[in-house]
């Protein structure tokens, strides 16, 4: 055999395994059979995740998340029969910020569904283990607008929240500082409204489900959901920002002109996303999506996970929602 022969055998077992990683990767996609606003955070080896549920916040633990149907499940807080935080209880997010647990999650109160009574809350709990301890109502975050979809993220020694607001008709981004992890400061700006026909399908013109990403060139990156959850053109946009940038200063976010992952593969309306890393170092994409075309915003809606690149600029390269392997 020669050299050239050698390099070519070479290469192509190499690209052969390159094709094969993301398959193996994606045994076991949908992770659930439902599981709508996915949200993945991890501490000390473990994996912990949450979804929507309704009335309720479970999280789950795992240490691997292509095995989370096995994984242990615990619910940590269920929703009050009255108040404003008592119904539809949304997209829950668990961080750990200055030594203790927080979950944000969007609510309204029963009998008044609707967006003029949707807000963001926060729990606390200051145990190691965010499945055990005691929950601590932290109150309703002070927002300029009623909105859903809070989430947030610490860059260049300050702390952020961002959530998808109630603007008129349409849904914008806006971005806040924070004093501590259940109070807004009082400038709170607005950084993104739908501008794009693909942000406007299903007769909504929304953005929500803002999730923070650091890029390793530097950059400050934001996705998040466009148009209704219950159109098949429900994707991901993207924000960037430069890393010195300030980021409460609108002008700061360029927004990418098309989605950077939308349907495709059989998989339909993919957003809601969030981000995790394996001990390898692998990036990977965690969002909810459907297994058909038109089944809208049900609890058909699972999780599924694929890994993502940096293109040589930094950017995050999402590719296209891989087929699923599950049904």
């Amino acid at each position: 055999m020669t050299r050239l022969d050698i390099k070519k055998r070479s290469f192509t077992l190499a690209w052969a395994l390159a094709l094969a990683v993301p398959a193996l990767a994606q045994a076991g996609n949908p992770l659930l059979p439902s599981g709508a606003d996915p949200w993945v955070t991890q501490k000390d080896g473990f994996y912990y995740y949450t979804n929507t549920l309704g009335d309720r916040i479970d999280l789950w633990k795992t240490t691997d998340m292509r095995k989370l149907g096995d994984a242990a499940r615990v619910t940590v807080w269920r929703a009050p029969d009255s108040g404003p935080h008592s119904f539809s209880i949304w997209a829950p997010e668990l961080h750990f910020l200055d030594g203790k647990w927080y979950l944000y999650y969007s609510a309204s109160e029963r009998g008044h569904d609707d967006d003029a009574h949707r807000h963001v809350f926060v729990l606390e709990n200051s145990s190691s283990d965010p499945t055990t301890g005691a929950w601590v109502d932290k109150g309703m975050l002070r927002t300029g607008y009623n909105g859903i979809d809070g989430t947030v993220f610490d860059h260049g020694g300050k702390r952020y929240f961002v959530y998808s607001a109630y603007v008129g008709d349409h849904s914008d981004l806006v971005i806040a500082p924070m004093t501590n992890p259940w109070t807004l400061s009082d400038k709170q700006v607005d950084i993104a409204a739908p501008t794009f026909e693909w942000e406007m399908q299903g007769g909504r013109k929304i953005l929500e489900g803002p999730e923070f990403l650091a890029g390793p060139k530097g950059k400050v990156f934001l996705t998040y959901s466009a148009s209704a959850c219950w159109s098949d053109g429900y994707s991901l946009g993207l924000l960037t920002a430069d890393a010195r940038a300030d980021l409460t200063d609108p002008a700061s976010w360029k927004k990418s002109p098309a989605p950077v992952f939308a349907s495709a593969n059989g998989v339909y309306a993919p957003g809601h996303n969030g981000f995790f890393q394996t001990p390898d170092g692998r990036h990977w994409l965690i969002y909810h999506a459907n297994g058909g075309p038109d089944w809208k915003c049900t609890k058909r809606r699972a999780p599924r996970i694929q890994p993502f690149d940096f293109a040589p600029d930094g950017t995050p390269h999402f590719g296209a929602p891989v087929p699923d392997t599950t049904n």
